[in-house]
């Protein structure tokens, strides 16, 4: 595993269109699990939303986070996509972050041509879970692992923010407020995951954290047999 990089101000701006709702990663597509929660009624409001987001952060995304930075830190990504499978009970959402890399790949390789990037997509033709490749796309950017594990851990309570907007018709300045007061919890999240991510060349995969969400691993498989849903998880 390489050292970290250290970012400039071209690094920061790159973070920035990598963080971009807009970037074509197709995160669009999913709500992260919100819409399973608007369904059961655990999400009806901007606090219930606050509560949701807060718990996905300290989970999922604590562990997507970190697979991301240590990705970014030159750690294997197949060894990394192995730990991402084991850290992902629901067949259902392996699938997810499979597509979410595959888009993602595609993405990354036009904005920040690498031959890493080239690497996994020929090593991981299906592609690899949607946070190794983020890792590897923050790694061509010539962002580090900290920039990684803050992309990772905003995308995992950002895309449940906008989606309940589109499914509760949710003020956006409300969903967006629950943002701002995740904010300092994102960046203790972020900088956990980063200091795991640097033990991983001495400790292997195996240090980084494996933080789930059984609620979310099973209400993702009954979310993928709903014969009507609005978003993909």
């Amino acid at each position: 595993m390489d050292a970290p990089r250290t970012v400039g101000g071209t690094g920061r701006a790159a973070l920035l269109v990598l963080a971009d709702g807009r970037f074509p990663a197709g995160g669009h597509a999913h709500s992260g699990g919100a819409e399973a929660a608007v369904k059961a009624g655990r999400i009806a409001c901007a606090p219930t939303l606050e509560e949701f987001c807060r718990g996905r952060l300290h989970t999922t995304g604590l562990t997507a986070a970190a697979l991301a930075a240590a990705a970014a830190a030159g750690a294997d990504p197949l060894a990394l996509d192995e730990a991402a499978d084991a850290r992902t009970p629901s067949a259902a959402l392996r699938a997810a972050a499979r597509r979410l890399g595959r888009q993602l790949v595609s993405a990354a390789r036009a904005a920040w041509p690498s031959p890493e990037l080239e690497a996994l997509a020929a090593a991981r033709p299906r592609c690899a879970h949607q946070p190794v490749v983020l890792g590897l796309a923050a790694r061509a950017a010539g962002l580090g692992p900290p920039d990684a594990a803050h992309a990772a851990a905003y995308e995992c309570v950002s895309g449940p923010a906008t989606a309940v907007v589109r499914l509760l018709g949710l003020d956006p300045f409300a969903a967006t407020a629950v943002l701002a007061r995740l904010a300092p919890e994102l960046d203790e999240v972020a900088a956990a995951a980063t200091e795991a991510a640097a033990r991983v060349r001495a400790e292997g995969p195996g240090a980084l954290p494996a933080a789930s969400a059984p609620l979310l691993e099973i209400t993702a498989e009954e979310h993928a047999a709903w014969p009507v849903r609005l978003f993909a998880t």
